[in-house]
């Protein structure tokens, strides 16, 4: 039987940690691609609460594939946002192009907070966790 080390491998960090986060990101962005894309539910502010609720699920998958990779938690949390910022501004810009769609500040700004509580939240459950 092979001995596991302490240090993930290349393959595995791909594999188990930035393959979910980027088929996520790549999710997001085909999402906001659609032309006249409605939110399900006509609520004040729905469509802030989804794009909150969206990219909180990508923050928590970002922050993890950082932290298995950097081994640091808060500076995984800041680099992870800010590869979730990089995400949401991509997927802001592209919707300035597509049809029935806009470029909305607001909606980046959405997804920002939406970053910071799901990483928030994974750091919250692994203290708990005790990892």
């Amino acid at each position: 039987m092979g001995r596991r080390t302490a240090e993930p491998t290349a393959a595995r960090l791909l594999v188990a940690f930035w393959l979910p986060a980027a088929l996520y990101a790549a999710m997001v962005l085909f999402i906001g691609s659609r032309p006249n894309l409605k939110p399900p539910v006509d609520l004040p502010f729905a469509d802030k609460l989804l794009h909150a609720s969206e990219y909180a699920v990508l923050g928590v998958l970002l922050t993890r594939a950082v932290r298995a990779s950097w081994n640091a938690a808060a500076p995984a949390m800041f680099a992870a946002l800010c590869i979730g910022i990089a995400v949401g501004t991509a997927d802001e810009l592209n919707q300035a192009h597509v049809a029935g769609r806009s470029a909305d500040a607001f909606d980046l700004a959405a997804d920002t907070a939406g970053l910071g509580l799901g990483a928030l939240a994974l750091r919250a459950f692994t203290r708990e966790r005790g990892r």
